[in-house]
């Protein structure tokens, strides 16, 4: 039973695909599983938001791992997702790696699972087309490295979604933050009877953790209690 949030969405918010809804407000339901610690860290991605929001800037938000496979394309998605919700404009999600390869169709087929549409074009880095809502492009997905010309040069937020690219990418040009947001690895069970649990498991973490931070921020910049 999806348990529903007890907050309307906003009006001015998209809407989104009835099954990323659904799952949504299902995960906004739970932020009483996110541990206090990744709360703290959660909230100085909130305040950078409202920073933003409040003069009326721009956000670009970079979510960075080693191979651009899994976890920072899991964020770049829900961060566009949770930013359609809740009606907040301006905002553009990317993602990168240290290094190329291709997004791994497990986590592909884990976001197709919950509810995403997702075209795949073909090729060995295929440009995958994420759709989340009915009513605006869809994110064009596909392995780069975070320095690609796709990607913001200046006045972003990086976000380090594994320990390994936090580590061996010790400076990033034009970052106004930095924060170290890493997540397990779900290619552990690659091959395992775990696999999609495991997938599953940190599609929705990363997604219960990201829109809890856009809703924070959804939140302080009206000035909300």
């Amino acid at each position: 039973m999806i348990v529903q949030h007890n907050s309307t969405q906003p009006s001015e918010g998209l809407p989104l695909l009835d099954d990323v809804r659904q799952l949504t407000e299902e995960l906004l339901a739970e932020s009483a599983l996110i541990p206090e610690a990744r709360k703290g860290l959660l909230n100085r991605l909130t305040s950078y938001l409202v920073q933003k929001l409040a003069a009326n800037e721009p956000i670009s938000l970079n979510f960075i791992c080693t191979h651009n496979s899994r976890r920072s394309h899991l964020g770049q998605i829900w961060a566009a997702t949770a930013a359609a919700y809740f009606g907040l404009s301006n905002i553009a999600t990317y993602s990168g790696g240290t290094e190329s390869t291709a997004f791994n169709p497990r986590a592909v087929a884990a976001l197709k699972r919950v509810g995403f549409q997702i075209e795949n074009p073909g090729g060995d880095n295929p440009h995958y087309q994420v759709h989340y809502t009915s009513v605006a492009p869809p994110l064009v997905c596909f392995s780069k490295t975070f320095d690609d010309p796709v990607n913001p040069e200046k006045q972003f937020a990086a976000i380090m979604t594994c320990s390994d690219a936090d580590e061996n990418c010790p400076f990033i040009p034009g970052v106004e933050l930095r924060l170290p947001l890493t997540y397990e690895d779900p290619k552990i069970a690659d091959d395992t009877p775990e696999e999609a649990t495991r997938y599953e498991e940190r599609l929705r973490q990363i997604g219960r953790e990201i829109l809890y931070a856009f809703q924070l921020a959804f939140i302080k910049a009206r000035g909300e209690k």
